[in-house]
């Protein structure tokens, strides 16, 4: 493809910066650790950054890694802006990216050998509310294996053009949606359906989820930051959530609840399954959470990247969540909310799609 070859006419600049001390041993893959990613995207870096149009192109990059055994390894790669809320320059420093590569030797002995196209999640307003979506994306891989995995990446841009680099920043590698189906060997699923018609005890646990971190950003019949996959095209499908800067959890100081949910503040938690009368089919949801307390809890006592005070908060937020859901009445009202016709929990929102 023409673009990639492009990418020539920055690589002096960039060996000079960059120098590369190896590439010929075979990478783990991406997700097979948890260790922070450190990755230099170089190119024309401010013409990447500054195209944030509805159709936005792809712009020539290198990316850099540091691999395990410290050495560097490069790759021809191509980026683009995507979103829509982050995209904004009105809301945030930077957009979030998708990364292209190019298949070749080089990305079969990288640590992005099994990915293609993959989305870079880049700091809104401060990357500690980018650690903090992180965390999330952990949460749930807890609960299920049917999530996105996620890695912690410190990253650089380094511009080509203005010979400026940044200071190393937080980001967000998201796993791509159809490797995170086949690797629980399903299909992604592209067309509207409604929460019922969905794999029960699945939207449950993922409801429940999106109650526990305070995030009401969502809906199946929109696919609004809701993935569908299915053992096929016939079969009932299981929804993924992703996309959780707008969670209570996170607290980012640009996250509001949709004006139709009357809802004072994302930390204010609402419940938005669809209406279950018979709270029993509750019953095996809550027996995982609970089994799931110590290990919840840990995630956010021993990561080291949180302040104190925000690790605090978090704590009492999740206590709050616990004695929720181990408390009958509590219980009944926070999830039968949506059976109420007098409040906000049918409400479908529509929101602004962040693919």
């Amino acid at each position: 493809m023409r673009r990639f070859a492009r990418i020539g006419i920055y690589a002096a600049f960039w060996f000079i910066l960059f120098p590369i001390t190896g590439n010929a041993q075979t990478s783990k893959s991406l997700f097979e650790t948890d260790s922070i990613l450190q990755l230099t995207l170089s190119g024309n870096i401010r013409e990447l950054l500054n195209d944030r149009a509805e159709n936005s192109l792809y712009h020539s990059l290198m990316v850099l890694y540091r691999k395990e055994d410290s050495s560097n390894f490069s790759i021809a790669a191509e980026a683009k802006t995507r979103g829509h809320f982050r995209k904004l320059k009105e809301n945030c420093k930077y957009p979030p990216l998708q990364l292209h590569f190019k298949k070749s030797d080089t990305l079969s002995n990288s640590v992005f050998k099994d990915q293609q196209k993959i989305k870079l999640v880049m700091p809104c307003q401060g990357d500690d509310y980018v650690v903090r979506e992180w965390l999330v994306y952990k949460l749930y891989n807890l609960v299920t294996p049917k999530s996105f995995r996620a890695r912690l990446t410190r990253v650089t841009l380094a511009d080509t053009k203005t010979e400026k680099t940044t200071a190393p920043f937080y980001c967000v590698l998201l796993e791509e949606e159809n490797q995170m189906a086949r690797r629980n060997n399903e299909i992604t699923l592209s067309y509207k359906t409604t929460p019922d018609k969905t794999e029960q005890d699945a939207f449950l646990k993922m409801a429940v989820f999106e109650y526990l971190i305070g995030n009401t950003d969502w809906s199946v019949q929109y696919l609004q930051n809701i993935k569908l996959i299915a053992a096929d095209s016939t079969s009932i499908p299981t929804v993924v959530p992703y996309d959780f800067d707008h969670a209570g959890i996170v607290n980012a100081p640009y996250a509001k609840p949709a004006e139709e949910l009357e809802m004072s503040s994302v930390r204010e938690r609402r419940y938005r399954g669809y209406c279950v009368e018979d709270m029993k089919k509750f019953d095996s949801v809550i027996a995982l959470y609970n089994s799931l307390k110590s290990s919840i809890y840990k995630l956010y006592t021993d990561c080291t990247l949180l302040d104190s005070k925000y690790q605090k908060a978090t704590l009492k937020y999740l206590d709050a969540f616990y004695a929720t859901i181990n408390n009958v009445a509590a219980m009944q009202k926070e999830f039968g909310y949506p059976c109420d016709k007098n409040g906000t929990g049918n409400v479908v929102i529509k929101g602004l799609r962040e693919d």
